[in-house]
């Protein structure tokens, strides 16, 4: 299950590691777009298996963010 940026932005933050277990809902990354902060959260629950992004990295609308299994 992929969990994809809503927006073109930059990451701020990211706010889970590989192995995590994240519940619906729960933050994932946190995006600067036109000088907002846009929290990304799960939309469902799993485990943190790929993180393909790091802080200060643009990225484009839908781009796979962080991967759950």
């Amino acid at each position: 299950m992929r969990i994809k940026s809503p927006v073109t932005g930059s990451v701020i933050e990211i706010r889970v590691a590989l192995g995590d277990t994240v519940a619906e809902g729960d933050e994932v990354v946190i995006l600067e777009s036109m000088k907002m902060e846009i929290p990304v959260v799960a939309d469902f629950s799993g485990t943190v298996g790929e993180i393909l992004v790091e802080p200060k990295q643009r990225v484009q609308e839908e781009e796979v963010l962080v991967v759950l299994r």
